[in-house]
């Protein structure tokens, strides 16, 4: 069953957890044949992927588009690395601020914009140490909490 264009969302859940979001891009994805159907069709994983530079262009490692199901033998490969499309400003940007200590490239989340192209939304982020995400956890809980709190008054 495939779902609207507008529905496709995958998300890198465990990225927000794990790092500290410094900035947000956009980027468009080099895709071959069958990728994109299989997309619309929300067979995705960004787990474990991460983007790095290669002759200034950006490419993501670890993003698996599993295999169209009705392709035949020019079905693509599900864990190939695949190029970002960026503005050269922006790759240039991102590859002088890559340099800086404990910086690194993650996707965020894969979607399909209103023209109907797969997206990739990317963002420079700082990995937490242990102690940061407990604070994280913590504050969660007490919004959590106070949210429960102001649902009942």
């Amino acid at each position: 069953m495939a779902l609207k264009q507008n529905q496709i969302n995958i998300k890198n859940r465990r990225a927000t957890f794990d790092y500290e979001i410094v900035e947000r891009y956009v980027a468009g994805i080099q895709l071959a044949g069958t990728e994109i159907k299989s997309i619309r069709n929300g067979h995705a994983s960004l787990v474990d992927s991460f983007c790095y530079f290669s002759r200034n262009e950006l490419w993501v490692k670890g993003m698996r588009v599993s295999e169209y199901f009705y392709g035949t033998f020019n079905n693509h490969q599900p864990d190939r690395e695949r190029k970002l499309l960026l503005q050269r400003k922006e790759l240039a940007k991102l590859e002088r601020k890559l340099k800086e200590n404990g910086l690194t490239i993650i996707p965020l989340r894969l979607f399909i914009n209103e023209r109907g192209f797969a997206k990739l939304e990317i963002a420079l982020a700082r990995g937490k140490k242990q102690y940061d995400k407990r604070e994280t956890l913590k504050a969660k809980d007490s919004q959590r909490d106070l949210d429960r709190v102001r649902k009942r008054f």
